[in-house]
């Protein structure tokens, strides 16, 4: 039930090792926000084990919906729709949460919408800046992700740049297994490369030529890798934070200059970033101060709106509410979901 002109929404996100519940109000504000994370169980293998993560948000969505009404102070009779992560993302892990949603909204006869898991990262700028309206560029990096997203409007997206192979976070995590770091790989590679130096490898930075704002991370993961196989056949020291570093600076360099490519030739006064991989702090520098050098205006989620969390999908489906955006008992989990569908 609407409160005056407020808008309230139950959201649900479940994509991938993070279970989590919101309320939110107008698209813009959060009431609260509960997220249970699984990232210390597939730690210990290594990466997301699909199957593991299904079960544990069998096990835990119960609770995390009821704790974030509870910290809300609201129940399910107050809430005008329920959002719901429908793809992309781990088949198993996306229809958890849609079987969810699907059930509220039919015993509560309220309405369901399905929101698309990267809008719903880009819609975390409008959380923390509630002066952000589009148009402006957005480049999502993610573990599952690299996109560089022209937003014209709310709901409409224009993706003019898209990872041909691995994403940045998916490349972070691998290198970061590869020497020793473990999962995840990319707060440990930022980590570990701030006692490194950025400059004592030399890792390719790839161009796309079917498309100059594309990304690959395929060549550069595997230039590291020869280095480090080469090093150890040799018997050379590898130095860990050298890596990190000279690894994280190819990555932030090649995210930051199709970024500024993208701004100049789209004419672009705002640019926001948003993913799990915003949150590196070499990355958020390095765009920032592009961002200074071409006079536009920068936004960048605070770091637990950038990882995975439902008040993100709240604030989508906020604005898929408001133009009259409604999903039925028919609604699926689309693991390759493409942005606009």
């Amino acid at each position: 039930m609407e409160s005056g002109n407020d808008t309230i929404i139950l959201s649900i996100e479940s994509s991938c090792d993070e279970t989590a519940a919101a309320v939110t109000r107008n698209g813009r504000e959060v009431i609260s926000s509960v997220i249970s994370t699984q990232v210390p169980i597939h730690t210990l293998y290594g990466g997301v084990v699909p199957e593991i993560a299904s079960r544990k948000h069998i096990e835990r969505i119960s609770q995390v919906i009821e704790e974030a009404l509870s910290k809300a102070d609201m129940t399910l009779d107050d809430m005008d729709a329920i959002a719901v992560t429908k793809g992309p993302g781990l088949v198993g892990a996306l229809l958890v949460g849609v079987s969810m949603a699907k059930a509220i909204s039919f015993a509560k006869g309220i309405p369901l919408i399905g929101v698309h898991h990267i809008e719903g990262h880009i819609s975390a700028n409008y959380i923390e800046y509630p002066e952000l309206v589009p148009p402006f560029m957005c480049l999502v990096v993610s573990g599952g992700h690299t996109n560089l997203v022209n937003v014209s409007d709310y709901g409409s997206y224009e993706i003019i740049g898209r990872t041909r192979d691995d994403a940045a976070g998916e490349a972070f995590d691998k290198i970061g297994r590869a020497i020793g770091l473990g999962y995840p790989g990319g707060p440990k590679i930022e980590k570990a490369a701030l006692s490194g130096d950025e400059d004592a490898i030399d890792l390719p930075r790839a161009v796309v030529n079917e498309n100059k704002y594309d990304f690959s991370f395929s060549g550069l993961k595997s230039a590291t890798l020869n280095y480090l196989n080469s090093a150890e056949m040799s018997g050379t020291p590898i130095s860990v934070p050298d890596v990190a570093a000279s690894f994280q600076k190819a990555v932030v360099g090649v995210l930051t200059d199709h970024a500024e490519l993208a701004i100049k030739e789209y004419g672009a006064d705002k640019l926001a970033i948003a993913g799990g991989v915003a949150c590196n702090g070499a990355f958020r520098s390095e765009i920032r101060k592009m961002c200074e050098r071409n006079d536009v205006e920068f936004y960048a989620p605070s770091k637990e709106l950038c990882t995975d969390n439902a008040a993100m999908i709240g604030a989508a489906g906020y604005y898929d509410y408001i133009n009259g955006k409604r999903d039925g008992m028919d609604l699926d989990a689309i693991p390759y979901l493409k942005l606009g569908e």
